[in-house]
Parts: C-alpha cells; structure tokens; sequence
C-alpha cells in the first residue's frame, strides 16, 4: 500500500474506531428513543414529525419536554425558552473539549463537531481523546450515537402504531437508562480531586428540584459545581 493510499486510510479507520467506542452510547440511545417515538405518537406527532424533531432537536430530555408543551397548548415562546434553558449547559462542552481535539489527523467543521455533542458524548470524549483520537474518531463516536437515536425515534413510533403508546410501564422504565448510562459513563472520570464539584452540583440539583423546575434546577448545579471547581483551582493556584 502505497502512503498516499495509507494516509486515506487512515481518517476512515478513525471514524470505524469512533463507531465502536460509540456502542455503549447505542446500547442506551436506542431505547430512550423509542421511549421518545411511543410519548411523540401518545401527544399526536406522526412518524415523520417524531423523526424530525430527533433529527433538528436530538437533545433528549429536551424533547420529552417540547412534546409534553406542545400537547398542553403552551405558547411558542414559552417552548422555545424552556428547551433553550434546559440546553445551556451545552454551551460549555465545545470550550472545554476544543483544546483536547488538537490530535492529528483532519479537522472538521466546529459546528458539525457541536451539533453532535450530547452529555453522553461528551464525557465519552472526555474519558477518551487523546493524541491518537481526534476530530474524526469524535465523529465516529456521534454518528453511532445520533443514528441509533433517529432508529430508536422511528422504532417507537411504529410500536406506538402497533398500541406500544398504551404501555405507560415500558416508557417508564426505559426512561431510566440515559441517566444509568451517563453515570456510567461519568464514574470512571472521579477521582480524589474530582469528585467535590459533581457531587456539590448533585446536592445543589436534588434541593432545588423540590421548589424549583427541573431546568432552573440545573442550571443551578451547573452553576455550583463550576463555581465549586473555580474555588479550587484558585484556591491551589496560591496554595
């Protein structure tokens, strides 16, 4: 093989590498998917506008929580405010993996990057980038991950055809498995010096869910926990 043939070669073996790291975000994606595709056809979307809102959405409990808007009449703008709201935290996933993704091989359009980081992706890349595993493994990673969403939004819709959306009990139990997964995902990441800030934002999220809405409860952790990693960091800076 020739190194001209080699060095093509190389950013798809990256993308086949990012596709099989991505299995475990599948394994997840796809039922909390079909949960989506069963609640979506319960609320009055047919197959397409499900597929759609996964396709242009794809922000999980965010779409939970336009569909349960839209199906009680809410404003427009009281939709869009709550899904921006619930979504902010994904402001800070680019900044804090854009110095990481400096690795070899090709870069790729930063939007094209943003798009398909999810919590889930995120702290995969996190645990994993390196100087072997840039832009085009993320890549691999998120096209696994996107795909087997819009093939679980599809599935449940067909089931919801089929009187899937008459079992409360199975969308009830899949729902619990994108936060199992995130904390899977999440565990092998904590250490001694980094477990204080998840763990102030975990208390900050579990107090202010009982006065406050889901979304301005997390925003809150969010905002505990960075805060909680500034103070440390400041604090070992002039340590």
């Amino acid at each position: 093989m020739t190194r001209k043939a080699t060095n093509a070669a190389e950013p798809l073996l990256g993308f086949r590498r990012g596709l099989a790291d991505s299995v475990s975000l599948m394994l997840g994606y796809f039922p909390i998917a079909v949960s989506f595709g069963l609640l979506a056809a319960a609320n009055g979307l047919d197959p397409l506008q499900s597929l759609l809102v996964s396709a242009l959405v794809y922000a999980g409990a965010s779409q939970f929580a336009l569909v349960s808007l839209l199906a009680a009449a809410a404003s427009p703008l009281s939709v869009v405010g709550a899904v921006a709201a619930m979504n902010l935290r994904h402001l800070f996933y680019g900044p804090a993996l854009l110095p990481r993704l400096s690795g070899g091989g090709p870069k790729l359009p930063r939007p094209l990057i943003a798009f398909g980081l999810t919590d889930e992706v995120f702290a995969l890349a996190s645990a994993r980038l390196g100087a072997d595993k840039g832009d085009v493994w993320l890549s691999g990673v998120q096209a696994g991950a996107y795909g087997a969403w819009l093939a679980g939004t599809v599935c449940g819709s067909v089931l919801a055809d089929l009187g899937g959306a008459r079992w409360p009990e199975v969308q009830a139990a899949l729902s619990f498995v994108l936060p199992s997964l995130f904390l899977a995902l999440l565990l092998p990441l904590l250490n001694r010096d980094t477990v204080v800030p998840p763990l102030v934002a975990a208390v900050v999220a579990l107090l202010a869910v009982q006065f406050l809405p889901g979304h301005v409860a997390l925003l809150l952790a969010m905002a505990a926990g960075a805060g909680t990693e500034v103070l440390k960091d400041t604090e070992v800076a002039h340590g």
